[in-house]
């Protein structure tokens, strides 16, 4: 196995870590917005908050995490039509498309909505935490979808892996 080998499948093990917490965040908070909500009688609008600002994350570094997998949601019907060097072909040509997809819409508009909220100063209705912060995974996953892309592309041309 190679070091890009080696460092793909670490940030990939990293990924799912991070993914594991969010997720156990998450459970927490709901778990504690219902005990607070039906056996205190009060409701902290915190939770609720936080809830939304986890599930964002953790769905967009799954997308991430999915691309680096390579299961990501696909209808392969036309593709599995094509030869196997046409199928090589047609995989790059994927690859590169969501390449671009990542750094023109994730990245490049990521960073952008990034730098107004922050410039802006607009900060999240109860946590009062900068909108800037919890934006920031866009480019941050756009960037590891770019990567993963990359090293889907590598391993296209340098293997037999479609």
């Amino acid at each position: 196995m190679s070091k890009v080998d080696v460092i793909f499948n670490k940030v990939l093990k990293i990924l799912e870590w991070i993914m594991i917490m969010i997720f156990a965040l998450l459970v927490l908070d709901v778990l504690f917005q219902v005990f607070s909500r039906y056996l205190l009688g009060k409701s902290f609008t915190w939770t609720e908050e936080f809830a939304r600002f986890a599930l964002i994350w953790m769905t967009i570094l799954g997308a991430a995490y999915l691309n680096g997998k390579k299961q990501h949601l696909s209808m392969d019907f036309l593709y599995q039509k094509f030869s196997s060097s046409n199928q090589k072909k047609v995989a790059v040509l994927i690859q590169a498309l969501i390449f671009l997809f990542a750094l023109i819409v994730m990245v490049t508009g990521g960073l952008n909505l990034v730098y107004t909220t922050l410039h802006l100063e607009q900060l999240s209705g109860t946590l009062r935490i900068p909108l800037g912060y919890v934006y920031a995974i866009m480019p941050f996953s756009g960037f590891l979808i770019m990567c993963f892309s990359l090293y889907h592309i590598f391993n296209i041309y340098n293997t037999k892996e479609i």
